[in-house]
């Protein structure tokens, strides 16, 4: 069963949470289960975690948030600076009564979880950062990404030319993909004239502006509750990168899965669980 649950986050901006609330094995009626707060990337959106939610609240109370921009939460001009994110997450955590929470965060999403752990170490138990750079980007990168959102044939005639398009076609596309086209199908809305995406372009690049052109070290050396980096062997966070991750981290461990690019959780779900649930049980022993 899912519900959704709303949430009021930095300024006021109306997020949707969305709870997977099947009951947790082996804890009686009244037991609290240990919260979780799924966090996606650009552009995601919650019900990108619904296969790892659902197997998640046999033991824990999952829920997985819509950010600002996305989904079904609010999309107002802004701000979409990493501190609104950061407050958003915090309330939800604060407001669904999670905390100390486990955070898993995908790419955006890690960032957001891991700024979080750093400033309030007090709404954090641990965490798992899926495919997330720690190191700046550039001004080039952001560049690269305004042309690839113009090269998008929108509208799209049906969702089956989504997932062709961005599991075939998209010039990003080294090899098929077909999970990475049911991805892009899941943030796409019906309107008059096609398809098109939830989210808008600009509120998504002014977004990604706030990290890429900074690098992020200092406030993971702040994190100091067990964390778990987790890249896919083909995804956008490298071996030597995420190992150093590892090292700045007080408390941090290492994972990948095989035949998993950045959409790590997508591409390969059964090796993402063999990845992270190990982590997720030694957490929950402790």
């Amino acid at each position: 069963m899912v519900r959704r649950i709303d949430v009021t986050g930095a300024d006021g901006v109306r997020l949707a949470a969305w709870e997977f609330a099947d009951p947790p094995k082996g804890r009686g009626e009244h037991e609290t289960a240990p919260g979780v707060l799924l966090l996606h990337g650009l552009m995601g959106r919650a019900s990108h975690w619904a296969p790892t939610a659902r197997w998640l609240a046999e033991r824990h109370r999952a829920v997985a948030l819509d950010q600002r921009g996305h989904g079904r939460s609010d999309k107002p001009d802004g701000p979409y600076t990493r501190e609104a994110y950061v407050a958003d997450a915090a309330a939800a955590v604060e407001q669904l009564g999670l905390g100390p929470v486990t955070l898993i965060g995908h790419s955006m999403g890690a960032l957001t979880a891991w700024q979080l752990a750093a400033r309030r170490p007090d709404l954090v138990h641990a965490l798992v950062i899926c495919d997330m750079r720690a190191s700046a980007l550039g001004p080039a990168s952001q560049r690269e990404w305004a042309d690839w959102f113009h090269s998008w044939p929108v509208p799209f005639a049906t969702l089956a030319d989504v997932r062709k398009w961005f599991g075939e076609d998209d010039p990003w596309v080294e090899r098929p993909n077909p999970a990475r086209g049911e991805f892009f199908a899941e943030v796409m809305a019906e309107q008059a004239d096609g398809w098109r995406p939830v989210f808008s372009y600009g509120q998504m690049l002014t977004t990604r502006e706030t990290w890429v052109l900074e690098s992020h070290w200092d406030e993971l050396a702040q994190v100091h509750c067990p964390t778990l980096v987790v890249r896919g062997l083909d995804g956008q966070l490298g071996r030597a990168e995420a190992q150093e991750m590892v090292r700045v981290l007080p408390r941090g461990e290492y994972g990948e899965v095989a035949d998993a690019g950045h959409l790590v959780h997508y591409d390969h779900p059964e090796g993402w669980r063999s990845a992270i649930e190990p982590f997720l049980d030694g957490v929950l022993a402790s």
